[in-house]
């Protein structure tokens, strides 16, 4: 018998894949990738992290355009590593050696 608050994923499947999906929304909106919330969710809700990913990788087929974007947002900001920037330096700085 299972003694918790939460459902049984063997008695009740349907209502414990909803309640994992309720908690991956609510690591979604604390901004937390994948790796993140299923850690999360190891640790403070007992969930199993392949039941975590089975449903994260459900809700992303179901959502891609919605994960396209969120993953967007969560991504650190590119730094401008493009070599074309470093061997020829930016271009205000070429254009001020001109007109020295």
């Amino acid at each position: 018998m299972h003694h918790t608050d939460q459902p049984c994923l063997y008695c009740h499947p349907q209502i414990y894949i909803r309640m994992v999906q309720n908690l991956i929304e609510r690591c979604l909106i604390l901004h937390m990738n994948q790796d993140q919330c299923v850690k999360a969710l190891a640790e403070h809700a007992r969930i199993t992290p392949l039941v975590t990913l089975t449903v994260w990788n459900e809700l992303q087929k179901e959502n891609k355009d919605f994960f396209r974007a969120y993953f967007q947002v969560i991504s650190p900001p590119r730094p401008f590593t493009t070599s074309r920037y470093f061997h020829r330096g930016p271009p205000r700085l070429a254009r001020r050696k001109q007109w020295k």
